[in-house]
């Protein structure tokens, strides 16, 4: 006689309650991703007021901010993974506010740089905790959509970023800019403190304290993942993305004012118009996809985000050498809904492949492998090639940087999500085992 089945698990929060969670957290990382954001849209008036170079100009919108945030996002992880994780999140988001604020009183090159790693250094404690939190409200088969949701605060933030910059740098300055973002996360910081509930850890495994006594050691993580290939090709890939994502974040405003002519406040309306629109869809898509065809065949997680990046070489050519703004940026629709696929499923398939009490680090180390390559360097190397191709292409350089490095970023990725598909299903019973 075989034992009856376990009823079904039902959630620990009420509807009301995880929507509120889910809810707030997204506006959390929108305001993350307004305040990454606003100096993409903001680097011509910084470059002449201060005679910066692109390459200058990549490491203050990427690098300065990329290396501190990757590195610095693991140790605040390994404290997540013990303590109250909506604490870490109100905290972080208080400092990297009031760092975004204090910007706009840099009076060169290396104040900029300086306080856009502290910028950095704080919003290195929003994900890994808040991918924790998400993982323990919703059950396995969900949390590719519910962490594509959580994303939405990439295309939301983004876009809010380039239309507020571009409109106060219209009508005031890029100083101002900063203010006005900077200042209301020190009043989001607080809500979050007194209103967000933190669920039990590890819930849907069968969860039932709050905080553990002990979490496992970083060292500890990394060799548990060491074992699991389809983990770093997943982190791999991810990271191609985000490397020539990144850059063309940090310079698409640059390359529609210079080789397109257009004005800034206009490129504001347009892209966070494609970023509210396509952007929010293809993440969605993306989960969305992710779960209904990973309840099948496991191997369709790193499948959707391959196909979309398979799917970015093609058009990328279309954007960037169309004959106007106005088609280029209409063609971007394409390539924004391809690249918002892969943030479900590869967020969901870092918290699937470890067990609960690594899941802040291991989502840290996922996010570490990502901005280091993608954040510390995508912007950095559009600028360096930029400045590279200058002699030769005038203006028209920083066509040529963004065009060549988005198209060989999006192949290369499609290899490793491909690779990841072919040992994820292996992996995935392995880690039980290891558990």
């Amino acid at each position: 006689m075989t034992a009856p089945a376990d009823p079904p698990r039902k959630p620990e929060l009420s509807t009301a309650r995880t929507r509120y969670t889910v809810a707030l957290l997204i506006v959390v990382y929108t305001f993350a991703f307004i305040d990454r954001n606003i100096v993409n849209v903001l680097l011509q008036p910084i470059s002449v007021e201060f005679g910066l170079s692109d390459t200058q100009l990549g490491f203050f919108g990427g690098t300065a901010f990329g290396i501190f945030y990757a590195l610095l996002g693991v140790p605040i992880a390994r404290v997540a993974d013990r303590v109250s994780r909506k604490r870490i999140i109100a905290i972080a988001l208080a400092f990297w506010s009031a760092l975004t604020a204090l910007q706009a009183a840099a009076t060169g090159f290396w104040t900029l740089a300086l306080t856009r790693v502290f910028v950095g250094v704080g919003e290195a404690g929003c994900s890994p905790p808040a991918h924790s939190m998400i993982s323990d409200l919703f059950a396995p088969e969900k949390r590719a959509r519910a962490l594509a949701v959580y994303a939405f605060g990439i295309p939301i933030g983004g876009s809010l970023g380039v239309l507020i910059g571009s409109l106060m740098r219209e009508h005031f300055g890029w100083r101002e800019a900063l203010l006005v973002v900077g200042l209301p996360g020190l009043v989001l910081g607080v809500i979050v403190m007194l209103t967000l509930r933190e669920p039990t850890r590890g819930y849907w495994e069968g969860g039932v304290v709050r905080r553990p006594a002990a979490s496992e050691s970083l060292a500890d993580v990394f060799r548990f993942l060491a074992r699991l290939p389809s983990f770093w090709h997943l982190a791999f890939a991810g990271a191609l993305h985000a490397f020539y994502g990144y850059g063309a974040a940090s310079f698409n405003p640059v390359f529609f004012e210079r080789s397109h002519r257009m004005d800034p406040s206009d490129y504001g309306w347009y892209a966070s118009a494609i970023g509210l629109t396509a952007g929010v869809f293809g993440t969605f898509l993306g989960g969305w996809l992710g779960d209904r065809y990973g309840a099948r065949d496991v191997r369709s997680y790193p499948a959707v985000p391959g196909i979309g990046s398979v799917l970015t070489v093609p058009v990328i050519f279309a954007v960037y050498l169309a004959p106007s703004a106005e088609i280029a940026l209409l063609i971007s629709l394409v390539s924004s809904v391809a690249s918002g696929l892969y943030l479900g499923p590869t967020f969901a398939m870092t918290q699937a492949i470890v067990p609960p009490r690594m899941r802040a680090q291991a989502a840290a180390i996922l996010l570490l492998v990502l901005n280091l390559i993608g954040l510390g360097l995508g912007p950095q190397f559009v600028g360096f090639l930029s400045d590279r191709l200058k002699p030769a292409h005038g203006i028209e350089s920083v066509r040529w940087a963004l065009l060549s490095t988005i198209a060989i970023g999006a192949a290369w990725s499609a290899v490793h999500y491909w690779i990841s598909s072919r040992t994820l299903g292996r992996d995935l019973e392995a880690q039980k085992a290891l558990a």
